[in-house]
């Protein structure tokens, strides 16, 4: 399956879901993408993929992990593998996965999804996500 196979994929397995994206943490690039909101344009779909990055690999984060590695003695970075974020009327799922390619998995899905369906939906897919990730 390719990228965007899987991610359309996971859109259409749960029920609650509006959207679902991967995202190159390096550059930033979105490499995948789908939703089914009228009113998720490009801009928006790239504001939301910053804005996951920079929860899970930006300044601050960075600006932590420094100061983490002076204490300890032993370089720290990377260590955000997972986030769930709620709004009013949105979760939002994250992961970086567990192998070296820098990429960042996203499910969006409304308030009435069940927590764990998103994250087995998510994890699961994980590995082919990887697989396919350039």
């Amino acid at each position: 399956m390719s990228l965007q196979e899987i991610i359309d994929d996971m859109l259409k397995d749960v029920d609650a879901a509006v959207g679902a994206a991967v995202v190159d943490v390096d550059s930033g690039l979105m490499l995948a993408a789908a939703h089914n909101v009228p009113y998720f344009t490009q801009t928006y779909l790239d504001a939301v993929a910053a804005a996951a990055v920079e929860m899970i690999r930006g300044r601050n984060i960075r600006a932590v992990e420094e100061l983490l590695t002076a204490q300890r003695g032993e370089e720290t970075t990377n260590t955000i593998e997972e986030v769930q974020m709620t709004t009013a009327g949105t979760y939002h799922f994250m992961s970086t996965g567990k192998t070296k390619k820098n990429i960042l998995t996203v499910l969006i899905t409304t308030r009435r999804a069940n927590l764990g369906m998103g994250w087995a939906a998510l994890r699961g897919r994980l590995s082919k996500i990887e697989e396919a990730a350039p």
